[in-house]
């Protein structure tokens, strides 16, 4: 290599530093940037325990913003075995039961909606912990709700909570991961939702046997529990540095990336992508009405990117898999087992499917790639549909049909904990440009809300017109078409940093990536 403003060590080489010339006693160079010796980190020496604090720094910040999630969850597990003691309690009718289990989900699109703006401008931390306080002011009301009426506010208020939960927490964990662990750890909501809906489950069990007018106050109150948690994780999880960098916190956030990147070279490469990222949506004014126009009428690339976020989000919910949550004591029923304490008993088992298939997708997620596993998701749902359909119409009541049921039931879960699930967020959150994340994402969260609301609150009415067999064959037809729309409209982002992903969609042939990749390269070893 060439020098810069200095003589050629005797020895001619680097130190054993590669890429990095000697320019005087205590300076070296690299790429455009000049740092000091004390910033040169020699192999082995102390890297290790660096890159050891940096991944426990980062996999804490996703733990603890992933705990709204368990609200989400809770609330989903909880209400399918709550449901039961409050029809008999408060004399609810099959539409209000509807009503009570869908209405969460529709509301929390307001939420959602309103999460974009308000994450851009109080922050991703604080939205987070509003989103808590809002949650847990519904759940307080519901649990101590003396009638259907009050009931429904205390939902509302906790569906607005969720909304703003679901929106943040993905994007948050997206904008503060490192490239190469950022779809596991974008997972985390999911999981934590698959956790929340096994709590919910294991409280309808425990709870099952107090008196009807105490047990679902009792079930819906222990949702209270997690804003301990979250309360505490606001004095340990920094903002978001994309966010910081927006609002021209330029030093504050290069002090967050210094915890979650493993070098100082890092710090400052990660530092300069972001600052023109962020510089391009400063330099356009992108104010909220901007935004909205631009997604309103879209350039083509941003046009791919709303199809695969949002679409992939629709494709999560209406293949049925909340009305399989919420509605898992009906379908059981259905197949022929008699009694409340044995219908949530095996929902219990749904939900440690759920949840285990959930932790074995936060490993493959960084390793085998999104799309592949997408494919496993929507073909194994797609046949457990199918084959769930064929049982209840074949087999209702009988022994045989009772197991078959379960399996196919549990598989659908799993299916889905290990695909679509954590990467329908994981896509969401990680597709569209800086200026467009929050409010983008927002949008798609609002049509998983909206999806999701309609298919729990048209479940049971569906199911008595067309019977519980027909219902979920719609939704293996619509499963098999999820897989067609992973073919054609959700690419491969493994391994890409947030800044390339955005190129995959602005390049039809996605030739983008080792066309950037050999820029990388020259840019590294260029010589001034």
């Amino acid at each position: 290599m060439g020098l810069v403003g200095g003589e050629e060590n005797k020895n001619g080489n680097e130190d054993g530093v590669s890429g990095i010339q000697l320019v005087s006693k205590n300076k070296y160079k690299r790429m455009d940037f000049d740092v000091t010796d004390e910033d040169v980190t020699f192999p082995n020496e102390g890297m290790t325990d660096r890159n050891h604090n940096t991944e426990k720094f980062v996999f804490a910040c996703a733990i603890f913003v992933s705990l709204n999630s368990v609200l989400l969850g809770y609330d989903v597990g909880v209400m399918s075995g709550a449901i039961l003691f409050i029809q008999e309690d408060l004399k609810i009718s099959e539409v209000q039961e509807e009503v009570l289990v869908g209405l969460l989900s529709i509301i929390s699109l307001l939420g959602s909606l309103a999460g974009g703006k308000t994450s851009d401008a109080i922050g991703r931390k604080w939205t987070i912990a509003f989103a808590a306080i809002v949650f847990q002011s519904g759940a307080a009301v519901m649990a101590l709700a003396p009638s259907f009426e009050i009931l429904i506010v205390g939902r509302i208020l906790a569906g607005v909570g969720i909304g703003f939960g679901v929106m943040v927490a993905p994007v948050y964990i997206a904008e503060i991961s490192p490239a190469i662990s950022r779809g596991s750890l974008t997972s985390f909501p999911e999981i934590f939702i698959n956790l929340g809906i096994l709590l919910g489950y294991v409280s309808n069990y425990a709870f099952s046997g107090l008196p009807v007018h105490i047990s679902w106050r009792v079930m819906l109150g222990v949702g209270i529990l997690p804003s301990v948690f979250i309360g505490l994780a606001l004095f340990v999880i920094p903002e978001s540095p994309r966010w910081l960098v927006m609002k021209n916190r330029v030093e504050e956030a290069r002090i967050v990336l210094s915890k979650t990147n493993e070098s100082k070279r890092e710090v400052e490469e990660r530092l300069a992508e972001i600052q023109v990222a962020a510089s391009l949506a400063n330099a356009e004014k992108y104010e909220a009405k901007a935004v909205w126009r631009e997604m309103i009428n879209p350039s083509p690339s941003v046009r791919k990117m709303l199809i695969t976020g949002c679409g992939i989000q629709c494709f999560q919910q209406i293949t049925g898999i909340d009305a399989t949550v919420y509605y898992s004591p009906t379908i059981f029923k259905d197949a022929g087992i008699k009694g409340n304490t044995q219908l949530l008993a095996t929902t219990v088992a749904v939900g440690l499917t759920k949840t285990l298939f959930i932790l074995i997708a936060i490993f493959l997620i960084d390793k085998v790639g999104r799309k592949p596993l997408l494919y496993v998701s929507t073909i194994g749902m797609t046949i457990c549909l199918f084959g769930l359909s064929l049982t209840l119409a074949l087999l209702g009541n009988e022994k045989l049909g009772i197991v078959l049921a379960i399996i196919a039931v549990c598989g659908n879960v799993a299916f889905f904990s290990v695909g679509i699930g954590p990467i329908c967020w994981v896509l969401s959150s990680e597709i569209f440009p800086l200026r467009l994340r929050a409010q983008a994402s927002a949008l798609g969260a609002v049509g998983s809300r909206v999806s999701s609301g309609v298919v729990s609150m048209s479940f049971l009415s569906v199911s008595r017109a067309i019977t519980v067999s027909g219902t979920f064959f719609v939704f293996a037809v619509i499963s098999a078409l999820s897989v067609v729309f992973v073919y054609t409209c959700v690419p491969e982002t493994k391994g890409k940093t947030l800044e390339e992903i955005e190129l995959i969609f602005q390049n039809e042939r996605g030739q983008q990536t080792s066309e950037l990749e050999m820029g990388d390269s020259e840019r590294l070893v260029q010589k001034e």
